[in-house]
């Protein structure tokens, strides 16, 4: 069998102990609360994946381009600004 491992029989006499320890009516319970946990579980990651996937996916601008440009525009000419050396009466 396995070496330095759990055996079959190993497993049997776990089963028994969690049998008597929790009773029979209270493991079907619990079965089923272990299930509920691991779809949520499941679900969860998969939506953490899809919203990973959606922030990295390209969208359609990026692949192609902006759909509209800019007109060019002239740049703008300003005049510099002096500043005053001395107080205005």
């Amino acid at each position: 069998m396995l070496r330095n491992g759990l055996e079959p029989w190993h497993l049997l006499i776990v089963a028994l102990v969690v049998i008597v320890l929790f009773g029979s009516k209270k493991l079907p319970e619990a079965a089923r609360g272990l299930g509920k946990s691991m779809r949520i579980l499941k679900s969860e990651a998969k939506a953490m994946k899809d919203d990973d996937a959606e922030r990295r996916a390209p969208t359609a601008a990026d692949v192609t381009g902006p759909a509209v440009r800019a007109a060019q525009e002239e740049p703008v000419v300003a005049r510099p600004v002096t500043e005053a050396t001395q107080p205005a009466r």
